[in-house]
């Protein structure tokens, strides 16, 4: 029988069920290597930040009391600097000369800022009033010793490495990346630099792919092109299973000519299936399954639809192999139509189109060519253009979903 469609959010929730529940195994790594890296468990600060009041100005740290109006003669009777504070008390009368990021003295409750400060002599006349707590970051204002500031599954971007470094982590525990065995299918490739015969082309989709599984987290391994021949294809799915790879993505040979070889080479080698098409252009011919703990993803030759079912499919399992709890969330947006669009047929389409500024929301504008084997109309494009199946017509300046590329 005939196995219907999947449609779109099915298929991607189908991807991600089937490695639901694999926790991944943690390496420790230095603090300076973790960017791009996904946490494998909860991070708490180890200290608190600011570990004492500290002031936000240049100024001079003085009493409330003495602040209220302007006008005040206080004796300065020290300094305090970031990392050199001073050791006594502000008493009545007094100040302390402060500078941003040193400590607030004893005594002292307030920081009357330099602008607003008269000094001469080793006095100190204020020349507007201060309410107490003003320029000053209380202890622990950022956080505390013990708050878990990052968690489990989280990407660590710029803002993270600095926040695990303030919270005294010099080792983060991350997940390990995932591996994933890249085969390109197909005698019509030749590597680039290589000699293409009259039949042949350059192959880029391995390319593309692995920049995509580094972009999610993971590891790529190349397997090279394997020949239009089952025990090249064979041979090929056994390596990946002897590098013990997480993932294995092969692309082309997926459809149903008599070339598309993949789907039974799998087979032949122990694949359970999982689905095999989507209701979606471009992309329709998609396998998902699995040989033993090895997920199975046999991606589209034609190169845009291999690079959009990356986007939707093939991210989306490596951040879930990372233990990344939102792996499934794509970055959706709307925006209006840019010109008329007709009725879609039973299939969910990703137009390539550009963007332009509108009025509150951007403006996409289909590519006037949607053959999927053009990489030139993908690159030019800003965003894939989303229309649910069944969509009626669309008229221009309507709104729609995007994904930005």
């Amino acid at each position: 029988m005939k196995q219907p469609m999947l449609s779109v959010p099915e298929a991607r929730a189908r991807v991600l069920a089937s490695v639901a529940g694999r926790k991944p195994i943690v390496e420790r790594i230095p603090l300076e290597m973790g960017l791009g890296r996904t946490l494998a468990e909860d991070l708490a600060a180890q200290r608190t930040q600011p570990p004492l009041a500290v002031s936000a100005m240049d100024g001079y740290a003085v009493r409330a009391a003495d602040v209220a109006a302007p006008g005040a003669r206080l004796r300065q009777i020290g300094e305090s600097a970031a990392g050199h504070g001073f050791a006594g008390a502000v008493g009545p009368g007094e100040t302390v000369r402060i500078f941003t990021g040193a400590p607030v003295p004893q005594g002292a409750e307030t920081i009357l800022i330099q602008e607003d400060a008269e000094a001469a002599d080793g006095f100190v006349t204020p020349k507007v009033a201060v309410p107490p707590g003003k320029h000053i970051r209380a202890a622990g204002a950022d956080f505390s010793a013990g708050q878990a500031l990052l968690k489990a599954g989280q990407r660590l971007g710029v803002a993270e490495l600095a926040l695990a470094a303030a919270m005294n982590h010099a080792m983060l525990p991350v997940a390990r990346k995932p591996l994933v065995a890249i085969l390109a299918t197909g005698d019509e490739l030749v590597r680039p630099g290589g000699e293409c015969g009259p039949d042949q082309i350059v192959a880029s989709n391995g390319y593309a792919a692995a920049a995509q599984v580094e972009a999610a987290g993971g590891l790529a391994l190349d397997l090279g092109i394997a020949r239009d021949d089952h025990a090249a294809l064979e041979k090929a799915i056994r390596k990946a299973r002897k590098a013990e790879a997480d993932v294995l993505v092969t692309l082309g040979g997926a459809s149903v000519g008599d070339h598309d070889l993949v789907k039974q080479a799998l087979a032949n080698e122990g694949m359970e299936l999982g689905f095999w098409r989507i209701a979606m252009r471009p992309g329709k011919p998609l396998i998902h399954g699995r040989i033993g703990p090895m997920s199975i993803l046999g991606l589209p030759g034609n190169p845009v639809s291999s690079i959009v079912c990356g986007m939707l499919y093939l991210q989306p399992l490596v951040r879930a192999l990372c233990g990344d709890p939102n792996a499934g969330d794509l970055p959706f947006e709307a925006a209006t139509l840019g010109r008329d669009l007709p009725a879609n047929d039973m299939r969910e389409d990703y137009l390539r189109a550009t963007l332009a500024p509108g009025d509150g929301l951007p403006v996409a504008s289909p590519c006037d060519s949607q053959d999927s084997s053009l990489l030139s109309v993908l690159s030019a494009a800003d965003c894939l253009l989303i229309r649910p199946p069944h969509a009626e017509k669309g008229g221009k300046g309507a709104r729609c979903t995007i994904l930005r590329l």
